[in-house]
């Protein structure tokens, strides 16, 4: 369940990130999804609602790595664009949120600057590539159905590459020394709003983006951060990492329609 923002925000000294190893395991430490008959939008208070408008927040503009200098630098051959990447514990993840146009993706505010800021916000079905493009691995699964996805899921990501489960975001957080820090390490040092900005002491840089609702309405640039795993919770809700300006809550639940980003893993063979 997403949360709204707050009116006031609490005062904490480290930003914590919580994720559910599967996140239909233990609904008693996390939020409760959203009830079967909600809307599907977030409705903040009138006072600290965001639209489509962008917020104060400022990200340092994106600046493209050379793959022929740069090892931490890698090119998705479909559209040539270049990510960098780093590795942190055993894992190789992409620095950036990946910025490849499907169908069911989208920029925010649908402000073609922001893609390049951010990268695309993606629904879960289009994050697993639901339609079988690049591999069959997530091939039906999406909203209102459940799937037996093959692991690794390539979804969106590159060749070599896939959606990361809830596991390995785990995995993640133990190489950055738990969870109760996590959220502080891994956001990027600029971008977030109301004094959120974090150390990113792993260079994993996890910006902002906000999200996208299926109104097609745009929310909490500069003070959210979510990223879709490949696990499923049931035919309406998958499972995803999500960081937050000032507390660091994750709401494990929600709906699969809802845009989010996508920070691809290297596959373990491709190491």
């Amino acid at each position: 369940m997403l949360k709204a923002k707050h009116g006031f925000s609490f005062v904490v000294a480290a930003v914590f990130v919580l994720l559910l190893v599967a996140c239909g395991d233990d609904d008693s430490d996390f939020a409760t999804r959203p009830s079967e008959g909600s809307s599907s939008s977030v409705t903040p208070k009138s006072s600290d609602s965001e639209t489509s408008v962008s917020s104060s927040s400022s990200v340092t503009g994106r600046t493209s790595c050379d793959v022929n200098t740069d090892k931490n630098c890698f090119m998705d051959s479909r559209d040539g664009r270049t990510y960098k990447t780093v590795t942190i514990g055993t894992q190789t993840w992409m620095a950036e949120n990946i910025n490849y146009e499907t169908d069911s993706s989208f920029c925010y505010g649908d402000t073609l600057a922001n893609c390049t800021k951010y990268g695309r916000l993606y629904t879960w079905a289009a994050a697993m590539d639901s339609v079988g493009i690049w591999s069959t691995n997530g091939k039906g699964c999406g909203y209102g159905t459940t799937c037996s996805p093959t692991y690794p899921v390539r979804g969106v990501c590159p060749e070599g590459w896939h959606l990361p489960t809830t596991a390995e975001f785990k995995t993640l957080f133990t190489a950055v020394d738990g969870q109760s820090t996590a959220g502080k390490v891994l956001k990027s040092t600029s971008g977030w709003n109301s004094s959120g900005n974090g150390t990113d002491a792993f260079a994993f840089s996890a910006l902002p983006a906000g999200y996208r609702n299926d109104y097609g309405d745009y929310f909490y640039e500069g003070d959210n951060a979510y990223f879709w795993s490949s696990t499923e919770d049931n035919s309406k809700f998958a499972c995803n990492m999500y960081l937050y300006y000032d507390d660091g809550n994750a709401y494990m639940y929600n709906y699969k329609y809802y845009g989010f980003s996508v920070r691809c893993l290297k596959d373990a063979q491709a190491e």
